[in-house]
């Protein structure tokens, strides 16, 4: 998609579709609709009166031949209360737009900016990027046709200065690595093993200039991450352990921020096997790990003097003849013992070694992103991402940048009571602390491992995945956090 600035009177540009903002309780004269002609504003508040237009969040109201424009339609997109605008307000306002017109086929339009700090223009065009993907690669009667090839953002007579160009770029490098996540995560197993994500990781690193590593089974075992491999042993696939950095020149050495993604790329829930039901959805179980090569990719193109790493420890989880089993006891890399009580907890044993790995090679900040319990979805829903960490300084940070890019966060608890809920009578922890409470103790047995490095563990196992159609995003995969870690590392200085 070609999106670009427009300078010019609205009233005199010819295009196939205009588009602009409205707030419920004013449509005619609310939002971008203020720069609109007098004879345009005089229809919309003619189809206000009439109840036909209400500027009621994501309503799509479509005029054509508009009086007082050139543009052969107006789609006037409800904002909603304006006391209620937030920082996600812009993305998904120009994502309804983009989603309404690829309906109908049009592949040039543009955008009326509302200025005053409305729509902010990153925001706008990640709207834009993120709205205009579809997960159907494989469907042989894809329709090629619903696609934007130009957005246009709409300025009248004001000319965008460098700033407004920085957030342009700067939100198509964030949403363009949002969208590789997502189709890292939209990829049928099959089509995405160990091996093929690790691909993926090089290729990108090579691409954009990183540092890129990967560990076979070998390697893997040289290290003693007898917890990831327990995982993986059980699989004909070999696990990779992906290892990305980004060492800008003349950063500070201090913090290196460790990004642990869980990237199993499937996850049958081993001996203590999954219901049959909605199993294919675990193609998705390293959305975590694929978030994580995301942000790696943003950042290599947006620099921030900041140190990063990740760690992507990449395997299958399955029932064979060598697979761990529920009662085994497992060392970690970092000593600890782990029994066994369910195969199906396999994340966090992941997680306990790439953490450990992470800080090992120099991380001095751990945050990890994991599909890792189903107790969170019970407690969030599939709305709001679980967030935990003992260092209430950077889950602050976190928290801060997800709300000012609009996706949704929340703390829980971790508390030293619950950790009797994970022990083991016979090593060190157990690698589940049973059903009440579940979320917490997965997360509290990761930051067993980070010690008393600072440490922020996001529970994405809800926010991975769009279930249904939204106006201004596709169903199927989010990409969620990247645009989250994205700010954070770009506001660390």
């Amino acid at each position: 998609m070609k999106i670009e600035f427009r300078e010019g009177p609205i009233e005199q540009i010819e295009i196939p579709l205009l588009a602009a903002s409205a707030f419920e309780g004013a449509p005619a004269s609310s939002g971008a609709t203020e720069g609109l002609p007098a004879t345009t504003r005089a229809m919309l508040e003619t189809l206000q009166k009439s109840g036909e237009l209400t500027g009621k969040m994501n309503e799509c109201t479509l005029l054509h031949h508009p009086p007082g424009l050139r543009a052969e339609r107006l789609l006037v997109v409800g904002a909603g209360k304006k006391e209620k605008l937030n920082a996600g307000a812009a993305l998904r306002l120009v994502g309804t737009a983009v989603r309404f017109a690829r309906g109908k086929s049009i592949h040039h339009m543009g955008w009326v900016s509302a200025g005053s700090g409305l729509e902010p223009v990153q925001h706008a065009v990640e709207g834009a990027i993120l709205a205009d993907y579809d997960p159907d690669k494989y469907r042989s009667d894809r329709n090629t046709s619903r696609r934007i090839d130009q957005l246009e953002f709409l300025t009248g007579n004001s000319r965008p200065g460098k700033a407004e160009n920085v957030e342009l770029e700067r939100g198509r490098i964030i949403a363009e690595a949002t969208n590789f996540t997502r189709e890292l995560v939209n990829e049928p197993s099959n089509r995405m093993t160990p091996t093929l994500l690790a691909d993926q990781a090089v290729s990108t690193a090579r691409k954009f200039g990183l540092q890129s590593k990967v560990l076979g089974p070998d390697e893997i075992q040289a290290l003693n991450m007898n917890a990831f491999w327990a995982i993986a042993q059980g699989s004909g696939e070999p696990p990779r352990l992906i290892v990305l950095r980004y060492d800008p020149p003349g950063a500070p050495t201090a913090p290196v921020i460790g990004l642990i993604g869980k990237g199993i790329t499937f996850d049958t829930g081993g001996i203590s096997i999954k219901p049959a039901q909605n199993m294919e959805e675990m193609k998705t179980d390293m959305a975590g790990g694929a978030a994580m090569l995301g942000v790696m990719r943003a950042i290599a193109q947006l620099k921030p003097a900041v140190r990063v790493m990740a760690v992507v420890p990449a395997a299958e989880n399955m029932p064979g003849g060598r697979a761990y089993k529920p009662g085994d006891v497992i060392t970690s890399m970092s000593g600890k013992t782990i029994e066994i009580l369910n195969t199906d907890a396999e994340g966090r044993l992941a997680l306990a070694d790439a953490l450990h790995y992470a800080k090992q090679q120099g991380g001095t900040v751990l945050i990890d992103a994991a599909t890792l319990t189903g107790a969170v979805t019970i407690a969030l829903g599939n709305i709001t991402t679980g967030v935990f960490g003992y260092n209430k300084e950077w889950v602050n940070r976190v928290l801060s940048s997800a709300t000012a890019t609009g996706e949704r966060m929340w703390e829980l608890p971790v508390d030293d009571d619950y950790r009797d809920l994970y022990k083991s009578s016979i090593a060190d922890i157990a690698n589940t602390g049973g059903r009440y409470g579940g979320a917490i103790t997965a997360a509290m047995f990761v930051g067993e491992f980070a010690g008393d490095t600072p440490w922020v563990h996001l529970d994405i196992a809800g926010t991975r995945w769009n279930y249904e159609e939204k106006p201004y995003l596709a169903k199927g995969p989010t990409g969620h956090p990247v645009r989250t870690l994205v700010h954070l590392l770009m506001n660390i200085a």
